[in-house]
């Protein structure tokens, strides 16, 4: 699939079919969460994937009861062990930067196979920690199920967005083209 498919088509998905995800495929998409690039090339990642049925409706109870989670047969928990970068403005902030773009290959790569997936960073912390068994040097930064999207409308092409004039500057801040 051609990669500004996937940017154009990538959708956050909230019904999925009970389809299961062949564990090479869900292995491919980690894969791509795994090589994106981080500051300094900390990596400071983990990933817990979640397959059994009863710890999804669990997790999808401490994600404010949002039960489209559980549908999917799979769901992910990407955690990140916070640094300070004396480097960067964002200094101690880092560590979720960077899990944010590891989560963003994540779901481009799930797209690239035909998954759908939801950012979902509305959950209970504490509770998911222990659910997860997640050690204290670590965070749970974001969620997200994995799965085939029941129906045939989830990668339609995103509508609803600003125009590139409306976003873009050159030179300075308002500066036109």
């Amino acid at each position: 699939m051609d990669f500004y498919e996937v940017i154009r088509t990538r959708r956050s998905v909230r019904s999925y079919s009970d389809r299961p995800v062949d564990p090479a495929v869900v292995e491919r998409v980690l894969d791509a969460a795994r090589i994106a690039p981080s500051a300094n090339n900390t990596q400071p990642w983990h990933f817990v994937v979640a397959r059994d049925a009863d710890r999804r409706r669990k997790l999808a109870d401490l994600c404010n009861k949002q039960t489209f989670i559980a549908q999917a047969p799979v769901v992910v928990a990407a955690c990140g062990k916070s640094y300070r970068s004396t480097h960067h403005w964002i200094a101690e902030h880092m560590a979720i930067v960077d899990v944010t773009i590891a989560v963003d290959h994540l779901t481009l790569a799930a797209r690239a196979e035909g998954l759908g997936t939801c950012w979902i960073g509305a959950f209970s912390h504490d509770p998911i920690h222990r659910l997860l068994d997640v050690p204290d040097t670590h965070r749970v930064m974001w969620l997200t199920p994995l799965g085939y999207p029941a129906g045939d409308d989830a990668f339609r092409q995103t509508d609803g967005r600003n125009a590139l004039s409306d976003i873009v500057s050159h030179e300075t801040f308002g500066g036109e083209a």
